[in-house]
């Protein structure tokens, strides 16, 4: 079947905006490596852009030289994988409990979760909440407050209804119980969702610094944003009030470099739930 004159141009039209739209994503990103590998020189004077511009590893050895980063990076990776696994199975069990049309006060329980996404106590009330219940300085004071995003919640809810429910009926007539239908044929059956709904809370909980800003007094347990953080605050401090070349060259890219540092795992781990994220987004779509 030959195409179509018109098809034909829509494909190179569709090439060249995909292209563009390409380019443009990726040339800040390209920039700001191309940024933590410059001289401070050329990064105050604009002369960087797709490739380093004297070509320095300062901010690179001063950060990664400092025992603190590794600890906080280490936390980080503590607090994303507790978290992602908490908040999937949560999501996960409410999401298929949801689903199911039978459940008894279905409506008010949807209407109460989709109340939270536009009205919350606020930040004070969740901070007294959060002493109170004495979770201060541990992992669960930033794990337990975010660990059901709405959002996700619906979109696997919708995914979940969408599923035959021949499937389970024939399982349950097989013997098995909810959680054996759950377990054996719900969740073999719904890898794409699960990698999509992992690969959401766990960039969502590895670019978190804002909980352990509030809830976190030790440094030891500060995850690594908070370090970059801090680190940048600090290189900005020493810059406004003076400071030598090598504290210049830091403030300079530390940007730069903190942003490199933060997205590098997320990037390692992207390639192996690529192939699921489309379609998991795609089958949890809601339906208009």
């Amino acid at each position: 079947m030959r195409n179509s004159t018109g098809y034909r141009i829509f494909q190179v039209c569709n090439t060249i905006v995909l292209l563009v739209v390409v380019v443009l994503t990726l040339y800040p990103f390209v920039n700001i490596v191309a940024q933590s590998f410059s001289d401070e020189a050329a990064i105050s004077s604009g002369r960087v852009n797709l490739l380093p511009v004297g070509f320095n590893l300062e901010t690179y050895k001063v950060i990664m030289g400092d025992p603190t980063f590794w600890l906080n990076y280490r936390n980080t990776v503590v607090y994303t994988v507790v978290a992602t696994a908490l908040s999937l199975a949560l999501t996960t069990c409410m999401a298929y409990a949801l689903s199911k049309k039978h459940l008894r006060g279905r409506k008010f329980f949807v209407g109460f979760v989709v109340f939270t996404m536009f009205f919350n106590g606020g930040l004070i009330p969740n901070y007294v909440l959060v002493s109170e219940l004495g979770l201060k300085n541990t992992i669960w004071a930033v794990v337990l407050p975010n660990a059901i995003s709405v959002f996700n919640l619906l979109v696997m809810k919708t995914f979940f209804e969408n599923m035959p429910t021949e499937l389970e009926e024939a399982a349950a007539i097989d013997g098995l119980t909810t959680y054996g239908v759950l377990l054996r044929i719900v969740l073999p059956l719904s890898k794409a969702i699960l990698a999509t709904m992992a690969l959401f809370y766990a960039v969502a909980n590895w670019n978190s610094w804002f909980g352990a800003f509030l809830y976190f007094d030790q440094k030891s347990m500060f995850p690594v944003t908070m370090y970059l953080r801090n680190l940048i605050a600090g290189a900005e401090t020493a810059t406004s009030v003076g400071g030598g070349d090598d504290i210049s060259q830091i403030a300079s890219n530390v940007k730069a470099v903190t942003m490199v540092l933060t997205v590098l795992p997320i990037l390692c781990v992207y390639p192996f739930v690529q192939r699921h994220f489309v379609s998991g987004v795609m089958l949890g779509a809601v339906k208009g």
